[in-house]
């Protein structure tokens, strides 16, 4: 299992969370190497755009958007799964959420915000 650090934003949107609600996505927030090797399911998943490959973790109604670097993991963005599900449904793209996603300005927007973020 890998080291887990939060850059200051990503730390703040779980912080904005209820305690219990906190808890239990940490309890679930766990990566090892086996998982990175088979993402693409249900709970990992991975995005790539010019060579930089993006991972994603879904707890509950939550997404994880993390790269692993010098044996860490650290989390760029915790976001809510609406945030990214009402744009694919407004869109109607013939695409999965992470294939979306990894074609999307916004989204990588948000990433590069939290991988420039101090981290914690």
């Amino acid at each position: 299992m890998f080291q887990i650090v939060f850059n200051e934003i990503s730390a703040a949107e779980i912080s904005a969370l209820g305690t219990l609600e906190q808890l239990e996505l940490l309890e679930e927030f766990r990566v090892t190497e086996q998982d990175l090797a088979k993402s693409g399911g249900d709970r990992f998943g991975k995005l790539e755009r010019d060579g930089h490959v993006m991972h994603r973790f879904r707890a509950k109604d939550y997404r994880f958007y993390f790269e692993v670097k010098d044996g860490s993991v650290i989390v760029h963005r915790v976001l809510h799964k609406g945030s990214f599900s009402d744009f694919l449904f407004r869109s109607n793209m013939p695409l999965g959420e992470d294939e979306a996603l990894a074609s999307s300005k916004h989204f990588w927007k948000l990433i590069d915000e939290g991988r420039n973020a101090k981290r914690l």
